[in-house]
C-alpha cells in the first residue's frame, strides 16, 4: 500500500512576520545632514555597523533627495541613531510633517558583506551585517 503524504498542517508551517525577523524598519524623528547622513530613529534600533539600508521619506518631511537612498551605516552613536555613508552636504532640510506615511528607515536583506567564520568547527556562529535573524517563538 503507497504511504500518501499529506501538506504540512498551518500550525507547523508558521507563516513569516515581520515583527519576527530583526533587523527592522523604523521611524526617522530626526535627520543631521552632511558628509555623513545621522538618522535618528523614534525607537531604538536593531541595524548594525556595514548593514546596507534604505530611507523613505514622505515628501512633507523635507529632504526628498534621501528617498529611496541606500547607504551603509557607518557607526552607531547612540541605540536610537545611525550613522550613513551618504553623503547629503547640499540637501534640503529635514523637518517635522505630518501625513498618512512616516518616514523610515529599513534594512536591505542579506548583501553577503562581512567576515564570516573562518576558524573551521568553533563556538562562534557565522554571522553576515545585514542578514536577517529569526527570532520567532517558535
Amino acid at each position: 500500500m503507497p504511504v500518501i503524504s499529506y501538506p504540512i498542517p498551518p500550525y507547523a508551517n508558521v507563516p513569516i512576520q515581520a515583527q519576527y525577523y530583526e533587523p527592522s524598519q523604523f521611524t526617522i524623528s530626526a535627520i543631521s545632514l552632511g558628509w555623513q547622513t545621522t538618522i535618528t530613529t523614534a525607537v531604538n534600533h536593531n541595524y548594525v555597523v556595514g548593514q546596507l539600508v534604505r530611507l523613505l521619506i514622505p515628501p512633507s518631511y523635507g529632504t526628498i533627495q534621501l528617498n529611496e537612498m541606500t547607504g551603509f551605516v557607518v557607526s552607531i552613536p547612540e541605540a536610537n541613531q545611525v550613522v550613513l555613508s551618504i553623503n547629503s552636504t547640499s540637501f534640503d532640510a529635514f523637518k517635522t510633517g505630518s501625513g498618512p506615511s512616516q518616514p523610515q528607515i529599513l534594512a536591505i536583506g542579506d548583501v553577503n558583506t562581512g567576515a564570516t567564520n573562518s576558524s573551521g568547527l568553533s563556538n562562534e556562529g557565522t554571522y553576515i551585517p545585514g542578514s536577517f535573524i529569526n527570532i520567532s517563538p517558535q
